[in-house]
Formats: structure tokens, C-alpha cells, sequence
């Protein structure tokens, strides 16, 4: 089920563009070419139409739009603040106009597919990002929280209605608008279900019955409409759906705002229908997990690991461990316990027990608002078993201090160690003279002998264990580490590092060094040097088609400091290279669309090409005929859209031969359809049709029921009156054309590529 707010701008990015264009371009140049609008970088573009992610941050409810050619893939959609992730949720991308929601009856849950079970409160400046399975690890489009909003109730005035919220100085004040939404007022002068408001003075709305002005000064925006009867003006203050504020990343050249942003005053946060999880601040913290519970000398003693908060819900404050008696008498259980302070806390010992009863142990974490539910439940047990305990790292020689840590194998362990070669413990488990409490990772600064035994929680004494550290204090330089994933040529790899901290004051890095591995980590060759004042290689001499990782090491006058993490792998073009060219983005057209495809990055002498279109099958309706396909710069005509076509991506495989040498390439043209609606009424022998298209002098096919349907008819689309609105057009059939029954939803398709429906009919 998809959302049942259909108006345009209250659930879907299919925005007709702004009523007063020249004001808005003419605004938006100004502020972006200026200091007043600070845009923050982002991590992943802003959806391109008809893709797009809009944002209802009041009801923490996303809708994704479009994104057609992941149909059927499954996608993660993320919601970020402060590069934390605080929601996430998981589904299928359907292939009809609305991809997927969340949080919002149709939709799935936040954390469905993805455990992080909490409704995140979204807010102003977070992140939504969507990646899919079957592409790239990265977000591959994202939009940024709007701060935008209203502030209280419109304010009615006589015939004057006044609406006041805020903006943030992040957004461009261009780039939004206020609406009110009361579908009653379709039956007004109105003539449509809300009212607009958008930057600019005082203008008559396209259908009349009211004029409207918007004016943003510093962090606040009041929206003004009069309205030429007052009853229409006492309605729209009652409206039922309320006030809301618009704003968006980016508007394209056919006035699509993307990175939407729709905050509806009044409307209440959380879980957008039965079975999702609660909102941060509607449920406890999680409990401690790993909870152990020894009987000790006078009662038990609880160890555990901490509890980490749910991104976005309040922080954990401490823990409450109870132990419940196991006997019932008159319907009592006797309960001892402790609360504990801090999230960090990680044990505690429970004491004046009853030495004969038996115990149930419970630890819950508490926050700001409540207690974890349900308890987590241990069972005490007679721990003797011995601990043990290691280092890391265990020893060797180092040119600098180290960091070492110690980590026993029982949780609430307590380690002790020496640094002088003295022992730790001595017989009957005594703690030695020069014995320190572990409490954290320690420095070893110069050469030592660390010993070191650790006590369970049960009394337990491990083995003591002995390392050597060797410190020489010749510090060399940190790793550094790869600006960018390799570039490959014809044998060759472009490389490019940050230069790291030299290793201490005065000292100066005198060299890089590089390693090549090929994949199963074996060196390549002998590393390539450079001077330490050059951050960049051209790595020569590569296996062509060969894939490889590299390192790069640098050095100052004490040494070669230690290697970098290994670039991603590359493959080195090797004497025969394909590259098919860059996927494109075809717009449909109501004429066939010349495509050219471009191979010249391929091998360019002794060489034949091949270009072929991957299909589906033998009965692809996409198939398209290539004209040139042994050139590198090959034509096709993407043709008119007509059932059963698709607008699915069209691939294309070329295939480069030298001699005995074969390789290939693929490349993707994406048809981008144009956009049409449809309504309809029907009654015996009258059937009336509209709708909208966004290419004027397109030629629109109504069917019956689905993309296969019987066709009822085709008609123009014709020019709008208002222009940015694109066009409308209609079809209507009487008498015995319009038939005896309703035939209960039709399907659209225009010859530019644009498809709705199945759409219900309604009867008149």
C-alpha cells in the first residue's frame, strides 16, 4: 500500500515547479555565490530525477522515489548525525514510482534487516543515504534534513491568514515553500487541496482565490495569504492536515526539487505504525552482555561487559544487579542487590547472601528513560578453572615506545604486572613488592621485562607470563597512508600518499618506498623509492592484466618506518585494452533519440572491435540495432516508447581483439522517461480521462487494467496553462465506447517513456 496523501509535494518529489521561476533562479544565484549560504560537503550526491529521497522529519518517516533500474535489488537505507548511524532499515526496491518507505503503513520498520531496532527522531542536518546490494559499497545518492520548519498555528485575521517558522542559515531560501493542506478547499475558488507560498511579493495564485507572499528575514520566514472570500480563510486556518514548511538540495532545469525535505507541523515522531520500535526516548537502554556471576566468599561476584547506547537515545548512566532467591515463602522472594554509576562500569559483588540459598541473577541498564526490558539473567556458578592472560603486542624490539595491552580470558579479571623482572605473584597467590593494578593500555618506554598473572573473579590465579620488550628510541615515521585508489595505464599504476608524522621533533622524512603485491600477497619485484619531499608514483614495469595492491613505507635518518594498509586491488591494462566509454543517461524523446556509444579509450592500433547488446533474451523488447558495431564510436536510435518496451538499462558488451588477445567491456545507457498522471470517472456510457505530462507534444496510450491491457485510446499532450506545470491532457469516450461497466483501473504509457498506473476509477 502505498502513502494515501497524493497531493503534489505531500508525499511524492513530483513537484511542479515554482509559480514565480524567474524569482526563484534569480534569488538562488545570489545566495550561492555569496557567503550567506553555507553548504556542507556531502559523502554521496544528491538524487538526480526521477530518483529521489524525501524526508518527513516530524513523523521520522522516508520516502524513496524512483530509482527504477534497482528494481528488484535490496537497498539499506541509513540515517546518519555526526557520521554516527542512529536508523537504519532494509527492502526490496519496487519498480513502480515509489521504491520503498519506511516507517510509514505500506513501508517496512526502521531496523528491518539491519538490528539497529529503534525509530531514529530525525532531525535538522542528519543524513539520509540509500546504497543496494548489487552496486558499489558507497551511498550511492543521499539527502541532508532540511532546517526548516513551522513554529505555531497559521493566525487568521480577518481575510488574511499568516504562517511563521524557521530557517536555518544552511538552507537556500530559494529553494522553499509553505504549504497548507485542506482538501475541502478544492471545492472553494481555490480550486485546489492547498493553498502555496513561496519567496517573492504578493502574487495571485494560478487558480485564484487567494494571493500569497513569503519573506525570509534572518532565521525566520512568515508566510502571508489574503484570500478574496472569508469562509475559504477560516478554512484553511482549520485545515485538518495542518501547516508545513518545504526545502531542497538542488532544483534541476525542469524544476524537480531533489533532497526533499517535509516538515508538517504538529505531527507526532515515532513509530509510523504497529510494530516498529520505538522512538529513542520510548524504551530503556539495552542491558550489560557477557554477564558472569561467581559465588565468591560472602556473596556473588558480577562481571559483565558494558552496554553501548543505540545511536540517538540517551546515554546509559549505570546498571542495577539484583539476585532473587529461588525459595518462595508465602508467595516472597527475598532480592538483594545494587545500583551501579556509569556507563563504563563493568562489575560489581553482591554480599549479604544466605549461604544455603540458591539465586537468580538479573542486570538491567538504566537511562533517562527507564530500565532495560527484559532483564538479563545469569546463573551463579563455583568457578575453578584458572584464568589466562596475554599481551599485545608480546614483545620484540621497537624503535619507539610501546603501547602494550593485557587481556584476560575471564571477564572481571583483575591483572597485576611488573616492569623490573620481579615477580607478581608469590606462592599462595601474595601479590609482590613492586606488583601494579592494571587498569588500562600501558606505555613501555624503554627496555623491560614485563611479568604479569591475573586473579578471576573467583580467587583463580593464572601462570605468570613473561615478555621482552627491546626499545632502541630511534623513532622512524608513522605509516603513511593513499589519498586515492590507484590509476592504471598500459602496465603502469598512478599512486598518491598523505606524508605521515616523520617520528618526532627535528627529524624529516628522506624517502618513500613502494611495494607492489599481486593478490595472493606476494611481492612484485623490488619496491620503487622516491625522495621524501615527492608524495606520488608512477609505478612501472606491471604484468598487464594483472591485478595488484601496493604499500608505501617511509623513512628518516634512524629508518624505514613501518608499511601502510594495501591499496584496494587494481588491474594493470595490459597490451589489448576495452573500455566501452562512460554509462550515460538517454532522455526519451516522441522521435527516435540518436545514442553514441564511445570505445576510443581502447587499444587504437592492430586491433579489431565488436560491439554487441547484451539482451535478455531472444525476445528482448529493448533490442536496438547498432550501426558502426566494428568501429570504436558505434550509433543506435533509442526508439519511441511503446508497450512492451522498458525503461530498463540498455547494456552494451564491446569486444577488442589483437591477434590471440581478447578483451572485453561493458557499458550502460539508462533511458530516462518522461513523467505523466492520470485520473478518471466513470459512469454508463461517459467515461472522462485526464492527466498530466511533462513533454509537451508527447502522444499518451490509456489501456485497460495493465501495460497489456486493451487500449481504449491515445491522446496529445498539449501545453498547460501554467508552464511550469509541463502539460495536460485528456481522452473522454461516450455511449457504447464508454461501455456498460466501470473497467476498474487503466494503465498510461507515453510514447517518451513515462508509465502510471493501474489507477482506480472512480464512479461518477
Amino acid at each position: 500500500m502505498k502513502s494515501a496523501q497524493s497531493e503534489p509535494g505531500a508525499h511524492t518529489s513530483r513537484l511542479p515547479g515554482a509559480r514565480r521561476a524567474g524569482v526563484f533562479a534569480t534569488v538562488s544565484a545570489v545566495l550561492c555565490s555569496t557567503s550567506m549560504l553555507a553548504i556542507p560537503a556531502a559523502n554521496a550526491a544528491v538524487p538526480a530525477f526521477p530518483d529521489n529521497i524525501v524526508v518527513f522529519p516530524d513523523r521520522d518517516f522516508v520516502s524513496v522515489e524512483g530509482y527504477e533500474g534497482h528494481a528488484g535489488d535490496m537497498a539499506t537505507l541509513e540515517v546518519k548525525r555526526a557520521d554516527e548511524v542512529i536508523g537504519s532499515a532494509r527492502s526490496l526496491v519496487d519498480g513502480g514510482g515509489v521504491a520503498f518507505e519506511v516507517n510509514h503503513p505500506g513501508g517496512v520498520c526502521w531496523g528491518a534487516g539491519t538490528g539497529l531496532n529503534v525509530t531514529p527522531d530525525i532531525r535538522p542536518g542528519d543524513v539520509v543515504s540509500i546504497k543496494f546490494d548489487k552496486a558499489a559499497a558507497a551511498p550511492a545518492d543521499e539527502t541532508t534534513v532540511q532546517d526548516v520548519y513551522v513554529t505555531g498555528n497559521s493566525v487568521l485575521t480577518g481575510s488574511t491568514l499568516t504562517v511563521k517558522g524557521h530557517i536555518g542559515s544552511s538552507v537556500n531560501a530559494a529553494q522553499m515553500e509553505q504549504r497548507i493542506i485542506e482538501p475541502a478547499l478544492k471545492d472553494t475558488d481555490v480550486a485546489r487541496r492547498d493553498i502555496r507560498a513561496v519567496p517573492g511579493v504578493m502574487t495571485p495564485a494560478p487558480k485564484g482565490g487567494y494571493s500569497s507572499s513569503l519573506e525570509v528575514v534572518g532565521n525566520e520566514f512568515t508566510a502571508v495569504y489574503e484570500f478574496l472570500d472569508p469562509a475559504t480563510a477560516k478554512m484553511a486556518a482549520d485545515a485538518g492536515l495542518g501547516e508545513r514548511a518545504m526545502a531542497w538540495q538542488s532544483e534541476d532545469a525542469d524544476a524537480n526539487r531533489q533532497g526533499l525535505t517535509i516538515a508538517e507541523y504538529g505531527e507526532p515522531g515515532g513509530p509510523g505504525m504497529g510494530g516498529c520500535p520505538n522512538g529513542p526516548l520510548q524504551s530503556g537502554p539495552p542491558a550489560p552482555s557477557d554477564i558472569t556471576a561467581a559465588k565468591v566468599a560472602g556473596g556473588l561476584k558480577l562481571n559483565w561487559k558494558p552496554a553501548t547506547a543505540i545511536p540517538g537515545t540517551p546515554a546509559i548512566t549505570g546498571y542495577r544487579a539484583v539476585a532473587v532467591g529461588k525459595t518462595m515463602t508465602n508467595g516472597e522472594q527475598v532480592e538483594i542487590g545494587k545500583r551501579i554509576s556509569g556507563q563504563a562500569a563493568s562489575s560489581t559483588t553482591i554480599t549479604g547472601l544466605s549461604a544455603t540459598e540458591e539465586y537468580d541473577v538479573y542486570v538491567v541498564g538504566i537511562s533517562s528513560v527507564g530500565e532495560t526490558f527484559p532483564a538479563a539473567h545469569a546463573i551463579p556458578v563455583t568457578d575453578t578453572t584458572a584464568p589466562t592472560v596475554s599481551a599485545t603486542p608480546s614483545g620484540g624490539t621497537s624503535p619507539v615506545a610501546q603501547r602494550v595491552t593485557l587481556t584476560a580470558s575471564e571477564t572481571g579479571s583483575d591483572i597485576y604486572y611488573t616492569v623490573d623482572g620481579s615477580e607478581p605473584v608469590l606462592s599462595g597467590g601474595v601479590l609482590g613488592t613492586n606488583v601494579i593494578h592494571y587498569t588500562g593500555p600501558m606505555n613501555i618506554a624503554s627496555t623491560s621485562t614485563l611479568k604479569f598473572a591475573a586473579f578471576d573473579p573467583s580467587g583463580n590465579v593464572s601462570t605468570t607470563s613473561e615478555v621482552l620488550f627491546t626499545v632502541t628510541n630511534d623513532p622512524v615515521p608513522s605509516a603513511p597512508t593513499f589519498a586515492s585508489a590507484p590509476v592504471v595505464g598500459q602496465g603502469t599504476a598512478s599512486l598518491s600518499w598523505t606524508a605521515p608524522n616523520p617520528g618526532a621533533a627535528g627529524l624529516s622524512i628522506t624517502g618513500y618506498s613502494v611495494q607492489a603485491y599481486t593478490t595472493d600477497g606476494t611481492p612484485f619485484g623490488a619496491p620503487k623509492t622516491t625522495t621524501g619531499d615527492v608524495t606520488s608514483l608512477v609505478y612501472g614495469g606491471l604484468n598487464g592484466d594483472t591485478a595488484y595492491q601496493f604499500t608505501v613505507r617511509a623513512s628518516n635518518t634512524n629508518g624505514m618506518g613501518p608499511e601502510s594498509a594495501k591499496t584496494a586491488a587494481a588491474t594493470a591494462q595490459g597490451a589489448v585494452v576495452a573500455i566501452a566509454g562512460p554509462d550515460q543517461n538517454v532522455v526519451r524523446r516522441t522521435t527516435a533519440t540518436p545514442v553514441t556509444l564511445d570505445g576510443t579509450g581502447s587499444t587504437a592500433t592492430g586491433a579489431t572491435y565488436k560491439w554487441v547488446q547484451v539482451l535478455s533474451g531472444a525476445t528482448d523488447p529493448n533490442k536496438v540495432t547498432l550501426t558502426g558495431d566494428t568501429t570504436l564510436k558505434p550509433t543506435f536510435s533509442l526508439p519511441v516508447f511503446k508497450t512492451p518496451m522498458t525503461n530498463a538499462p540498455l547494456v552494451f558488451r564491446l569486444t577488442v581483439t589483437s591477434g590471440a588477445t581478447v578483451r572485453t567491456d561493458e557499458v550502460q545507457v539508462v533511458p530516462v522517461a518522461d513523467r505523466v498522471t492520470i485520473t478518471g470517472q466513470w459512469k454508463s456510457g461517459d467515461f472522462k480521462l485526464s492527466g498530466t505530462g511533462s513533454v509537451v507534444g508527447s502522444t499518451v496510450t490509456v489501456r485497460t487494467g495493465s501495460a497489456t491491457g486493451p487500449v481504449l485510446g491515445q491522446a496529445a499532450v498539449t501545453a498547460a496553462a501554467a508552464p511550469a506545470t509541463g502539460g495536460i491532457f485528456s481522452l473522454r469516450l461516450r455511449n457504447a465506447a464508454a461501455g456498460t461497466t466501470n473497467p476498474g483501473s487503466v494503465w498510461v504509457e507515453s510514447n517518451a517513456g513515462g508509465t502510471a498506473g493501474p489507477v482506480t476509477i472512480s464512479n461518477k
